[in-house]
């Protein structure tokens, strides 16, 4: 065995060691009852007037007449959202900075500290009350003291137990079980293939997610262009198609639809999609296959033409028999699982974070059972989901400001503006653009 070979190996062992350790963890909360209390408060609608330190109830009254039950932060406190966006898209750009941000606890810290920003206003400077949405919902009204200690807890309650566990997990998993498939080949690389290929990651996008899919597939399609020197814009539109516009018929396939799934859309709801996405995915496909066909692949030269006739292989799938049924697995632990819903045909609500731990015992036994050739050839690493965790942990909470701004004003907006679907469309549209499409879906 390689070098590389016993690194994935050994990555696989310990990450199938650390799922099982996770899974003991909730075991001893369901050992205690915890998840089964968090579960009957969420269920019943328990509405707990929960306070900061100790509250003022004589303020309360006061607060809810002056700003509301809650009211929305000044628009400045986006900001750390704003920045912490920015330097993702800016830093791995600039040369003084891009092997510095290579590093995920360069990263995190970035990430971290931006979240402490927010976090300090919340200690220091919020003085209204919050909405806590896990497990129930409640109002959180601010303490007399001069630390906010009660809505800093509401606001890492909300974005890191409410949401940015269930999305982790959710993205680990798929990506976990989706690194131990392997697909190689050296197709023709013709116009229709690549599209073929393009085609596929879209319906698969929606089902494993577009991580899951863009994985499976980058690597086949650029074996099967290896032989063509003009290649940039297949990769372009792959992601274009795969990456982006294919996975929004589920909430499997998109981070924004997963939390409005948490948020309490309906898991199905998104299929209502299907002839958008069918006509944008079109689109995308045949402006591919004619750029390709009559403008790209003629200035390819003749000798590069028929090396990639000759060259050519079978697709071999490797690592399905076990990880395809596993995938499976955790769209149904995703669709049926869901705390707010009893199980299809029972009156029994999930215990809260079982859907989160049936996902992490399905990736132990991707990475426990079966081959581990397919994941040594694909060289599998957690390098990428640590950096979406790093990334993401600061997103969450950088986001809550944004989050209440819109939900506050959003009502406001449809009203004042008279918001049809074509200005919804241009209104969500411009928002997404700068401050994430994750809080303007949430709220609209």
């Amino acid at each position: 065995m390689t070098t590389s070979g016993t690194d994935s190996h050994d990555v696989s062992r310990r990450g199938a060691y650390a799922a099982l350790a996770a899974l003991g963890l909730y075991g001893v909360l369901v050992a205690m009852g915890l998840p089964q209390r968090w579960t009957a408060a969420a269920t019943n609608g328990a509405h707990v007037s929960a306070a900061a330190d100790e509250p003022s109830h004589a303020s309360a009254p006061h607060d809810e007449e002056h700003h509301g039950p809650t009211a929305a932060p000044p628009i400045w406190t986006v900001i750390p959202f704003a920045l912490l966006l920015g330097a993702i898209a800016v830093l791995p750009l600039l040369p003084a900075t891009e092997h510095w941000w290579e590093s995920n606890l360069h990263r995190f810290i970035v990430a971290a500290g931006l979240g402490l920003v927010t976090l300090a206003y919340y200690a220091f400077l919020h003085r209204t009350p919050l909405e806590l949405h896990w497990p129930a919902h409640a109002v959180v009204a601010p303490s007399a003291g001069a630390v906010q200690t009660g809505l800093v807890a509401t606001v890492l309650i909300n974005a890191l137990l409410g949401e940015y566990l269930p999305f982790i997990v959710l993205l680990l998993s798929l990506y976990t079980i989706a690194g131990g498939i392997r697909i190689t080949g050296d197709l023709e690389a013709t116009p229709t293939v690549n599209a073929s290929f393009m085609a596929v990651g879209a319906v698969l996008a929606s089902v494993i997610g577009t991580t899951g899919a863009a994985m499976l597939l980058i690597r086949p399609l650029l074996e099967t262009n290896r032989e063509r020197k003009h290649v940039a814009h297949t990769v372009i539109f792959f992601i274009f198609t795969v990456c982006n516009c294919g996975g929004c018929l589920l909430p499997l396939g998109d981070p924004p639809l997963f939390l409005g799934y948490l948020q309490g859309v309906s898991f199905t709801w998104t299929l209502k999609l299907w002839p958008e996405w069918l006509f944008t995915n079109s689109l995308l496909l045949a402006a591919y296959w004619l750029g390709d066909r009559y403008y790209v692949r003629p200035r390819e030269t003749a000798r590069d033409i028929r090396h990639d006739v000759v060259r050519q292989r079978r697709l071999v799938v490797s690592g399905a028999a076990v990880n395809v049924p596993l995938l499976a697995g955790v769209v149904l632990a995703v669709a049926l699982l869901d705390p707010s819903k009893p199980i299809p045909g029972t009156d029994w609500h999930p215990w809260m974070y079982l859907r989160e731990a049936v996902q992490l015992g399905l990736c132990a036994a991707s990475l426990l059972v079966g081959s581990q050739a397919p994941r040594i050839e694909n060289r599998f690493n957690f390098a990428a989901i640590i950096e979406v965790a790093a990334l993401f942990v600061g997103i969450f909470i950088c986001m809550q400001p944004a989050l209440q701004i819109l939900s506050a004003n959003g009502q406001y907006l449809v009203e004042r503006f008279d918001m049809g679907p074509g200005k919804f469309f241009w209104a969500t549209g411009a928002l997404s653009s700068f401050l994430d499409n994750a809080p303007t879906y949430l709220v609209f």
